[in-house]
């Protein structure tokens, strides 16, 4: 089967209903992601998608919402010095985990309480 899989379309993550303003708000003006229309049938659904580089990142609206607790999606960055720097001046809080040997990276969350991790492989 391994030859049939090319890589990662999208990922999603869940958020509260009737709140696609806060995502826009987090995801297309602080981290800087291009939104992309949902297609008509899902869009009635709530939630927004964004594009980032070749793959999206999926909002999807979740009845009883909960954030995930340790389960995250990892965006690579170049310069992720400049990345911190650029989140802190938008009050976006910065957490440092464990190192991982090779890589300068941070999580931070999203409004919904979803953890995102930031990577820059050096």
């Amino acid at each position: 089967m391994e030859k049939y899989f090319i890589g990662i379309d999208h990922v999603q993550v869940a958020a509260p209903a009737n709140q696609e303003d806060l995502a826009r708000a987090f995801y297309a003006e602080k981290l800087g992601f291009k939104e992309i229309t949902k297609p008509a049938n899902l869009a009635r659904k709530g939630g927004v998608w964004f594009q980032i580089g070749q793959q999206q990142l999926h909002i999807g609206v979740e009845t009883n919402f909960e954030p995930a607790k340790k389960a995250h999606p990892a965006f690579a960055v170049h310069n992720a010095t400049e990345v911190r720097k650029n989140l802190e001046l938008q009050e976006v809080e910065i957490i440092y985990g464990d190192e991982l040997e090779g890589a300068d990276r941070f999580y931070i969350y999203d409004p919904f309480g979803n953890r995102i991790e930031i990577i820059e492989w050096l």
